[in-house]
């Protein structure tokens, strides 16, 4: 008997449509490795029709009040609460991932999130007024861009869509959003809630390759280009975006150190980086993944995080009592796999180190000492559930150590004294710094690294302000 496959379609001017040609991609569950959907393959005729339709909804979307954009942001919001467990349902079969974590985890930030945006589309405005020069008059004025195309990851392609479309829509912006070829689902449910609430054309959904997404970022359209994934990705992006000079909004890779001092409850940090590590199969730039311990706890550490990782369980989405489901594709546990085997000689497998199973794209928490700073797997993102340890002498090396990487976007300090936690956080050349804690956000604080690890901010006032422009008002008090 055959099972007939869910058809997924692109979302543009208010109406789902196949791709013009016709072309699709199948889509696999990454927890049973076997397709489960159609997916348009998006090419140049549906790229057009969706810029075409949010440039030409533009000029209304920017016009409409601050109060107005507020109201459509609230209804999505609560269209979000209303229709949960879809949403749930829809993105544990597009990644694999925990129900009951989706659940908790991620449905109620992006609702969240979604609100604080639309309260941030009622502080779109600019300095006050004053007098610079004689007779004149100045002000600012802080518009939203245009039309932004985004391209959103596949760990989580839910809460990046979010990440995306609210801060953009809240500044009255209109959107062309691609997910990622291989979790396209939720994005396309997204799309079906949001699309009873915005006008036709504010919100277009186009399903695709990388392909796909080049020709968006090219587009003649666009006024900003706006991507979370990789560091080769975001290159390409930023390189693709300069020929017309678009604005470019990159979320990239990550290697956060996690530096634990000697002072540490070590019981409490090992809970909190293991948790911090494993969740979402570790598939997380800010993932706690990359420990720096001191010394003289370095053997009792890696003896407790081994056991953390040998009771944290991975497996199918039903399970209530899984940490992590499976890796995204068949080519990230390659990926993963591949760091494993490669590894060096005086490297030492304390945990896992192995794939789970044999149907899906499952892999154990694992856990790897010995490693020297220059190791491939210290110094590249691993993106799976793997955390290394290596063991550092003082803060300086600590801190060497730590800043020794392309990346720059997130980290961790794990200590009791107050001075030398100040002294680490200014010194760790990252964009968030978390002390005796790792993985938390909030929408009020930005999220976006430096370095190799993008620029621009998520969340916050001034992840908002990203997405407007600013322009300077003058007049003369005679005319």
């Amino acid at each position: 008997m055959t099972t007939e496959l869910r058809r997924l379609r692109n979302y543009i001017n208010g109406e789902f449509r196949d791709a013009a040609d016709g072309r699709t991609i199948d889509v696999i569950n990454p927890a049973t490795g076997e397709v489960y959907a159609v997916s348009p393959l998006s090419g140049q005729a549906d790229v057009d029709a969706a810029m075409d339709a949010a440039a030409a909804a533009f000029p209304a979307w920017r016009d409409a009040t601050p109060a107005e954009r507020q109201r459509v942001l609230l209804k999505i919001a609560d269209a979000f609460e209303e229709r949960a467990e879809d949403l749930i349902a829809c993105e544990s079969e597009n990644t694999g991932k925990p129900l009951e974590l989706v659940r908790t985890e991620e449905i109620p930030p992006m609702v969240d999130q979604i609100r604080f945006f639309a309260g941030a589309a009622r502080m779109l405005e600019g300095r006050s007024a004053g007098e610079y020069m004689e007779g004149h008059t100045s002000i600012v004025r802080r518009e939203p861009v245009g039309v932004c195309a985004q391209v959103a990851p596949w760990n989580y392609p839910m809460m990046m869509a979010v990440w995306k479309f609210a801060p953009a829509l809240a500044a009255g912006n209109t959107v062309v959003l691609k997910p990622s070829d291989t979790t396209p689902a939720s994005t396309v449910l997204i799309a079906e809630i949001i699309g009873s609430i915005v006008p036709k054309g504010v919100f277009n959904v186009l399903c695709g390759d990388r392909e796909t997404g080049r020709a968006m970022v090219e587009h003649r359209t666009p006024a900003m280009a706006s991507i979370t994934g990789s560091v080769r990705a975001g290159i390409q992006v930023a390189a693709s975006a300069s020929k017309d000079v678009k604005r470019v909004h990159l979320e990239l890779g990550g290697k956060a150190p996690v530096v634990v001092f000697e002072d540490t409850d070590i019981a409490k940090a090992v809970e909190g980086i293991s948790v911090a590590g494993y969740f979402n199969a570790g598939q997380d730039c800010t993932a706690a993944t990359r420990v720096l311990v001191h010394e003289s706890i370095h053997d009792q550490f890696v003896t407790a995080l081994a056991q953390a990782a040998a009771e944290t369980r991975t497996g199918a989405p039903d399970d209530a009592d899984v940490l992590y489901g499976p890796l995204n594709n068949a080519n990230q546990l390659a990926q993963v796999s591949g760091f494993i085997d490669r590894l060096p000689a005086h490297a030492k497998v304390e945990a896992g180190g192995h794939r789970v199973g044999d149907k899906g794209y499952f892999y154990a928490p694992t856990v790897v000492s010995g490693l020297k700073q220059d190791d491939e797997i210290v110094q590249q993102e691993v993106f799976g559930p793997v955390i290394t340890v290596q063991s550092f002498a003082d803060e300086a090396q600590a801190v060497e150590w730590a800043n020794d990487v392309e990346y720059a976007l997130a980290s961790s300090v794990w200590t009791k004294d107050h001075a030398r936690a100040m002294r680490m956080s200014k010194a760790l050349d990252f964009g968030c710094v978390w002390i005796n804690t790792h993985i938390p956000l909030v929408a009020e604080m930005p999220h976006g690294g430096f370095k190799k690890s993008g620029y621009g901010k998520d969340l916050s006032a001034y992840g908002f302000d990203d997405y407007t422009r600013i322009k300077h008002v003058m007049t003369a008090l005679d005319g």
